[in-house]
Order: structure tokens, then sequence, then C-alpha cells
């Protein structure tokens, strides 16, 4: 077919520049377009769709996934003007057809020809309208029925008549089309949050737009919940659900163990508390919380209160104690393994992990590329100007990529400006930059240099690919969702792998090992970690040699401990020469091929029937997580919980910090919406991330343009095409997934 396509000029009466990037052909009667970078052929939708295909907007045609960043900007700058002239085009279409005509509307516009945009719409007066009875639920059951005879008193409020009037005139405006519509629910619901104060990350809970929907279906006339409505059965209604998800999780543990997880919070008012919550690969919840705040250093307060923890767990349900590393807990954690010995306590391996990162940011190379860096992204995000430009450029992808902590958003956020590199560069390039007042500052001159450098850029993309496997690994660690305790021996191993090829030199790489090591000295030989390896066959049968002896004491240990019958002790080993030969079960061809596609604990469920004691323990083992859970606690009353109170009071806080803690935690693990792009910049996260957008020195009013609202939010991440295209093939971290060999 491509034979009978004959080329056609194309003629100077075609003004769009994407023209200058396709070449015209002739197929019989039809013309067909294709694009100069990746070849890609248009049979229809004209220039347009060969402009989209160019600037990667979503639409009709696919990504290209070869065009230059300078081209790419154009066409989108192209497409944005085109939709801009198309607004107004049907803007003053539908004011010439009367549309917004207050005749016939009822909205009268009043300017106040000051030539500032401050027109004020007067919606019409509504008729007064009274509800059917119908319309208002029973509260206690849930159910609709009409009022009949006398309504109840009290039991239907009045909104505000502020509220009532424009609710009432949007219900009776019905040329409103769909935009003015969702704007109007918008704004409704901005004026809710900032008047009592939510933070806006509020809008990502899972409950958010279920809410919206279901006040949707009900139509107008809803009226909301009273206070002593939330206060009394609503509150109780939620307590009776929770504690259903929390019974199906608790119902688990005696099949898969579980680990107790001791979360320590400061309130910032002089307050310590501490958090016990119970981890299973069928959720985490939420147990109780005490305030340690008089005996914050002591290990026996501590110990008692794991004891009393375990003891309300049930002993022969815990597996594990997992806390931090603070020597006070080291004491307490031992005095309870030797309280309880069939109970291992283990210190937070996310922690140790982001130790070592945060080693590794001190050492001299590293620290002086960070902070040529975090230069750059300070200056960027100092003023609206260059950050709309950045973004522009690198299509919504911020500089900053959030971690959980400052040491993981360090590395996070040199692996993304490595990624879009030749953005930024095409940014300083371009005859938008040198025409800004910002790129003839002394800081601007500074980023141009930087952005310019090779040797800044190749030091950046060596530093990434030595600390993206503990990056991957402590995201392992740290995942909810999945149980990491099969993972975490291999990959510190793939982590010291991937530093000793990257750098070949021992001196050079020992530096590395000697700060991992050092961190790693109360974890390395943790008998759990080194059974968690041995019993992933992903990883046992990829050993050669005697690579495995060295774990077998360790694992040794293990059934020791958890499997204190010493006829059982006995069949588990017997049981393990059939696991070590792959034979049985172990030796199929389909169990084989499942080492690599299936989750450890699912392989031996399915494989494992004929060694029931050892894929019992292998379950149980593989079922645990490594590390604690941090949770958002601002939006949770715990230090209002632990203040003195009326005992009604108190034990209504209860239940209240019962329920918000263990939905949280609910969230948190079966969640599968993609988060929202998150704003560096936003005062939420601005601990973590303000040595990457806070200027040393504060900004004076006179230095620039810091109006936030002229600022472009961020895009996030929803077409991974467009990422893909700015990544460069050639400086890939190309580091193996830490399963693979």
């Amino acid at each position: 077919m491509a034979s009978n396509m004959e080329p056609v000029a194309v003629t100077s009466q075609k003004h769009d520049p994407a023209w200058k990037h396709c070449q015209m052909f002739k197929n019989g009667d039809r013309v067909q377009l294709k694009c100069i970078y990746c070849g890609k052929i248009f049979k229809g939708g004209g220039i347009h769709r060969i402009k989209e295909h160019l600037a990667g907007q979503k639409g009709n045609a696919a990504t290209c996934l070869r065009v230059q960043p300078d081209v790419r900007l154009q066409m989108l700058e192209s497409l944005n003007g085109v939709a801009v002239k198309k607004r107004k085009k049907q803007k003053l279409a539908e004011e010439m057809s009367g549309y917004d005509n207050t005749n016939t509307s009822g909205v009268e516009v009043v300017n106040n020809h000051c030539g500032l945009n401050t027109e004020i719409v007067l919606l019409p007066v509504p008729e007064m309208i009274e509800h059917d009875g119908d319309v208002y639920a029973n509260r206690e059951d849930g159910t609709s029925s009409k009022t009949s005879g006398r309504k109840k008193k009290g039991r239907v409020r009045k909104a505000p008549d502020f509220v009532t009037s424009n609710t009432a005139a949007l219900a009776s405006f019905p040329a409103m089309n769909s935009k003015k519509v969702s704007n109007t629910v918008h704004m409704a619901v901005g004026r809710f949050f900032f008047d009592v104060g939510l933070p806006v990350d509020a809008v990502n809970s899972a409950y958010f737009q279920p809410m919206i929907d279901a006040i949707a279906s009900q139509g107008t006339g809803v009226v909301g919940p009273s206070y002593h409505d939330l206060r009394s059965w609503i509150l109780k209604n939620l307590v009776h659900e929770v504690r259903n998800d929390v019974d199906q999780c608790t119902g688990a543990w005696g099949r898969t163990g579980c680990s107790i997880l001791v979360d320590e919070w400061n309130s910032g008012k002089g307050k310590t508390f501490v958090n016990f919550l119970v981890y299973c690969p069928e959720g985490t919840i939420f147990l109780r919380s005490t305030d340690i705040s008089h005996a914050i250093d002591s290990a026996d307060v501590l110990y008692e209160l794991l004891k009393e923890t375990v003891d309300e767990v049930g002993l022969r349900n815990v597996l594990q104690v997992i806390t931090s590393c603070d020597d006070r807990y080291v004491i307490a954690g031992k005095r309870l393994t030797d309280t309880y010995p069939t109970v291992f306590w283990t210190p937070c391996a996310g922690r140790c992990i982001d130790l070592m990162l945060q080693d590794i940011g001190e050492l001299p190379t590293v620290k002086m590329i960070l902070d040529q860096a975090k230069s750059i992204s300070r200056y960027t995000y100092s003023n609206s100007v260059v950050l709309n430009m950045m973004r522009r450029y690198t299509f919504g992808v911020d500089l900053v990529d959030l971690g959980t902590t400052r040491s993981s958003t360090d590395f996070m956020t040199l692996k993304r400006m490595v990624n879009i590199r030749h953005n930024l560069q095409s940014m300083i390039t371009s005859e938008e930059w040198m025409e800004s007042p910002y790129s003839k500052k002394s800081e601007g001159f500074a980023v141009l240099d930087t952005i310019s450098s090779q040797s800044f850029w190749s030091t950046c993309a060596l530093v990434a690919r030595l600390t993206d496997p503990l990056l991957r690994l402590l995201r392992i660690v740290s995942s909810e969702k999945r149980p990491a305790m099969g993972f975490v021996y291999a990959g510190l191993y793939r982590a010291k792998e991937a530093i000793k090829k990257e750098l070949v030199n021992k001196e050079e790489y020992l530096v590395y090992w000697n700060i991992i090591d050092r961190r790693w000295e109360q974890l390395q030989r943790h008998p759990l970690h080194a059974a968690g390896f041995y019993l992933n066959p992903k990883f046992f049968y990829s050993l050669e040699g005697d690579a495995h002896l060295h774990i077998r004491s360790l694992v040794y240990d293990c059934i020791e401990k958890l499997v204190p019958d010493p006829k059982i002790q006995d069949k588990i080993m017997k049981e393990t020469a059939s696991y070590h030969g792959g034979v049985g079960d172990f030796g199929r061809k389909m169990a084989i091929r499942a080492r690599d596609t299936l989750l450890p604990t699912e392989w031996w469920l399915t494989y494992g029937g004929g060694c029931p004691n050892l894929a019992r323990l292998a379950t149980r083992i593989l079922s645990q997580t490594c590390c604690l859970i941090h949770h958002k606690l601002d939006k949770v009353p715990l230090e209002h919980m632990h203040e003195r109170k009326n005992c009604l009071e108190h034990q209504r806080l209860n239940d209240l910090v019962f329920v918000q803690y263990n939905m949280s935690m609910k969230q948190m693990v079966s969640s599968n919406k993609q988060q929202e792009a998150v704003d560096p910049i936003s005062y939420e996260h601005i601990d973590i991330v303000e040595d990457w957008v806070i200027e040393k020195e504060l900004c004076s009013d006179g230095s620039g343009n810091t109006e936030w609202m002229a600022v472009d939010p961020p895009l996030g991440f929803d077409d991974h095409e467009i990422f893909d295209a700015v990544k460069d093939s050639e400086e890939e971290n190309g580091e193996e997934n830490i399963g693979n060999h």
C-alpha cells in the first residue's frame, strides 16, 4: 500500500506550524500525513491530529516519542492558542444569540467600568417551594417516608438564608451548562473547606466522592446531618462498621500470624504518645494509644506496655514486635523476648534504610551535587514565572519528587531531575528564558551554568544509580499492601551488588558498603529476615553452590523460636529436604514457573501441601511486614483523647479515634486510586521538601513575581507516554529489580 503513496508538496498557503514537521502523501483520492520523527502515518484528522501527536496531548492521536522537546512545546502552545480562539468564538456566539440575555435568563451583570474583571452576577430571586416530606430520610434506619400530620419538631434544620437562596436560584436556572454547575459545586465545597479549616488533601479521601454522589442522588432540598447526629447515631454506626472490618483481620491472625507495630508520636505540645497497631496481610488495625509523656525515657514502662499488648493480641498469634531503634526500645524489646521466647523483637527496617540514605547524602561529593541541585530547585520555586516556565517545558512534571522522608526525597528528586534534564536544558536555551529578567540575575546565571554542565549531570546520574536500589528497597519494605519479609535480605544484597558493579574500584564501593553494614548491623543477622529469604522460592532456588549455608543457622534459630514443640520441629526439618531438592510438588513445571509469578505465600499455599508443617511456618513468616506504618496523625484527635474529660465524652473520643485511625488504615491498604499530583510548595509537606523549595534568605517583596495565583498547578503523571519520551535511554539506571538476576 505504501508503494501507491505519492508525495505531495506542502504549499505556501499552509501556515500552520505543524506542516513543517510532517510530510503529505496522496493515496488515490485520499490525502495522508506522515510524522517526520517517528514515521507514523495518519489517514484522517488533518493537521490538527498531527499537532496533537507532536504535542503529546491526549486526544485522537498517539504521542510521538521521538519529537524534540522544543517542537513539542511549540505544538502544545499552538494547540492552546487554537483552544483559546475557539472558546472566544463560542462565547461571542452565545452572547450574540442571547444565551446570557438578562431579559430571558433573569441574570443581571453589573460592571464597575474600572477596567477590572469584577463582574457581579445577580441570580434571580426564586419562588419559595415547599418540599415534600419524603425528601428527608429517617436518620435512624436510613429509610424514607412521607410525613403525615404534624411534622416532628427539631428534625429538620433550616439552612442559612444566603445558602438557601443560592441553592434555590441554581435549581431555577435551567440554562446553566455543566461547567457552570461544576464550578458552583466546587465553590460550595471550597467555602465549606476553608470555613472549617479542613486540609485540602481531604479531597483525596476514598469517601469524598461517594459523599458527593450520595448528596447529588437525592436532588435538591437535602438537609445534612446535625451536630448531634454526627456525635450520636452516625458515630455509633461507624463504630460497628469498623469493628466488623477489624474482626475480619483478627480472624486471620491464627493462620498468618501478625506483627505488633509500636509507633511513637510527638504532638509538638510536649506530649508523647505510643500508638499500637497490628499488621497482617488482611490489613493493619489500630489497637490503642497511650500517653507516655510522664515516662518518656523509661524502658520499664515501655516493656510493660509491650507485654500488655502481646497478651491482648494473643501470644500464639504474635511473631514479632517492631519498634524504632532507640536504646530504650532496644532494652524493652530484649526484655520482652526473654519473657516470651517465641516472639521476636525487630527494629524498623525502613528507618534503617532511611539512615543509610542520610549517611550517603553526607558524603562530600554527594552533598555537593545535592546542594547544586537544590539551588536550581529553590530558584525555580521562588517565583511564579520561572516555575510556570519549568512546568511547561517538562509538561507538568515537577522537579521535586516527594518521598516519605527528607533523605528519600533528596535522592528521588535527583533521579527526577536526571530524567528531565533535556527539558531543563531546552528551557534555559530558549528565547523565552533569554528574554526573561530572571535569567539575568546572578542566581539565574548560576542555574544556567549548572544545567549546562555535563559533569554535573554525569555525577547526578551516578548518584541516582547508586541510591536507586536502596530507594526501591525502601518502597518495598514500606508497602502497606504486600508483606515484605521475603524480600529484605535479597534487597540489601542487590543494593550492595549494584554499588560494586557501578564503582568497580574496591576503595570506592567500600565507602558505601560500610555505611550500609553499619546501619544494618542490628538487622543483618536477624533470623526472620534470613528465613524470609530462605523460604522465598524465587531467591532460594537461584542460589548456587554453598551460598545458602551461612543462612541455614539463622533459619534453624527461627524454627526453634517460633515452633516450641520438638516433634513439629523434627517434622519441619525432614520436610526441608523436599524443599531443598525441589522434589514432589515443588519440582513440578508449574511450581518452577510460579516461583517468579506468584507471591511467596501464594506459592507455598499452592504447592506446599506435601510439607504441611514447613508450609505453615513459611506462610506465617512470609506474611509479616518489616517496617512501621507512618500515618498522618494531625487529623486524629489523639491529644484530646488523653486529656481529662467527662467519662462519657472520653469514651466518645476513644471511639472517634478508633474509627478515624482504622478507616485511614483501610484506605492505605485497599485504595487503588491514583493520587492527585502533589504540589511540592504546599505547606502540608514543607517539613520534608523545605531544602528544595525555600530560599536560604527570605525574598523581599520586590525581588520577583511571587504571586501564588499566577502559578500553574502540577499535572502529575497521568500520561506515561509523555514522561517516557523525556527519558534519556543511554543513562537509564539499568539496575535489575530485586527479584531479577
